[in-house]
């Protein structure tokens, strides 16, 4: 069964860009909304996002819209902690396509590392 995690190194959820999340203000609270409009850059991608690394600067003081847990997802979209899963993994999928293309190193990485993709020796 395909288990949701968090790949290192793939970003895909820092690229903050409204304009690809019309609905922001539909699941975040007024000073949610403005905290996540002050986080993005110029270019769409969270301040906080180190693009020679490819990771959060500030990942274990992130804001609670940030994190991939029950009580957060059920508050914000209401979705059921049994569902979590599901859901999270559907949603990686989409932001990394859109972000990176549906056959990119990091959607064949998301897929194998959550168990969806193919097994290889190959260190992708």
């Amino acid at each position: 069964m395909p288990t949701w995690r968090c790949v290192k190194q793939c970003g895909a959820c820092c690229h903050l860009d409204p304009t690809d999340r019309p609905d922001l203000e539909d699941y975040l609270l007024p000073t949610e909304l403005a905290l996540y409009l002050s986080m993005v850059g110029d270019d769409g991608w969270c301040v906080h996002f180190d693009k020679a690394t490819r990771e959060c600067s500030v990942y274990n003081d992130r804001p609670r819209f940030c994190r991939v847990e029950p009580d957060v997802f059920q508050d914000l979209f209401g979705v059921e902690p049994t569902e979590l899963n599901d859901f999270a993994i559907a949603c990686c999928q989409e932001q990394i396509e859109g972000v990176y293309g549906d056959r990119s190193l990091e959607q064949l990485r998301f897929e194998r590392e959550v168990g969806i993709g193919p097994i290889s020796n190959i260190d992708l």
